[in-house]
């Protein structure tokens, strides 16, 4: 009998109707996580072997991907060959037409690969608009995909001062969340990037507003849960004057999740997944693998 395949997959998704990245557990009713919908895509091939799937990244609710990765395994039906790559991004795709989720390339890969544990680095890009009085003012190709304030205009010399403060190697039990089920995770990361600079909006270009906008970058190999949006809740203070530079770093130093201020967090809906990298040799399959997902035929799903 031939054996499975395993493959890794980039998608994209607009997390706003999801519960998250993550399967949700059985016994909770209401809102799928993009797991869940991209497992029962996957069900519709008729595989032979139960559908399990493994994700890098776990977005909260509401939070939007242009790339986030899971790797899984196929074993098709009468001993045939495995899907190719290009075959497999269609199938899933005319699958997931009725959502905001899409397979944007595939890769057949080892069948000791690990979407998680084989990642290299995950980038996070947060999305401000500034000068907006309320979310009914925002374009409607902008609804749920930034954080809007009031303010035109932020310290951004001070967030960038603040920002540096946190690259490098720290422990960042600070910017945890206080009810993360993950508290065993280890909270000392090295934050390989924390940039700020202006943005570039579709808006701009085809609705005629002058809405300026911020982008804040952060590059990591991992994140603690809700990091993200705390460090941009911290820095977006910074730039308000609501806190000051000195006042990051001894929240830092803190080293407790309940040193950071409440309700400081930025929103879920301004964050997006937007990069994770593997080793290209990671994603190299044996050349005898290779020719026999060549001689792939058809877009068949038995």
């Amino acid at each position: 009998m031939r054996a499975g395949a395993r493959y890794l997959i980039l998608f994209q998704y607009i997390g706003t109707k999801y519960s998250g990245a993550a399967k949700v557990p059985l016994h909770q009713l209401g809102k799928k996580g993009i797991q869940d919908h991209i497992e029962d895509a996957i069900k519709k091939l008729k595989p032979l072997n139960p559908v399990f799937s493994t994700i890098s990244s776990r977005t909260d609710s509401g939070v939007h991907a242009f790339s986030n990765s899971a790797h899984f395994d196929l074993q098709r039906k009468n001993d045939n060959p495995p899907f190719t790559e290009d075959v497999l991004v269609d199938a899933l795709n005319y699958h997931l037409q009725a959502e905001q989720i899409r397979i944007t390339q595939a890769y057949r890969v080892p069948d000791d690969f690990h979407a998680r544990y084989r990642a290299q680095s995950r980038t996070y890009v947060y999305r401000i608009a500034l000068g907006v009085k309320n979310q009914n003012l925002l374009p409607v190709t902008e609804h749920n995909l930034c954080w809007h304030l009031r303010n035109t205009e932020l310290d951004v010399g001070a967030m960038r001062e603040a920002a540096a403060l946190l690259v490098g190697l720290h422990d960042f039990s600070s910017f945890r969340a206080v009810s993360s089920d993950l508290a065993f995770k280890n909270p000392v990361k090295i934050l390989d990037v924390a940039r700020i600079q202006p943005g570039c909006s579709f808006v701009q270009t085809h609705f005629y507003r002058d809405i300026p906008f911020l982008e804040l970058t952060f590059k990591s190999r991992s994140f603690l849960y809700k990091q993200v949006r705390r460090m941009t809740g911290a820095l977006v203070a910074v730039g308000q004057g609501r806190i000051s530079v000195p006042r990051v770093k001894e929240i830092l130093e803190a080293k407790d999740s309940l040193a950071f201020p409440q309700g400081l967090a930025a929103p879920a809906r301004g964050l997006f997944l937007t990069r994770v990298v593997y080793k290209e040799t990671d994603l190299q399959v044996s050349s005898q693998a290779s020719e026999e997902q060549l001689i792939s035929t058809g877009p068949s799903e038995d």
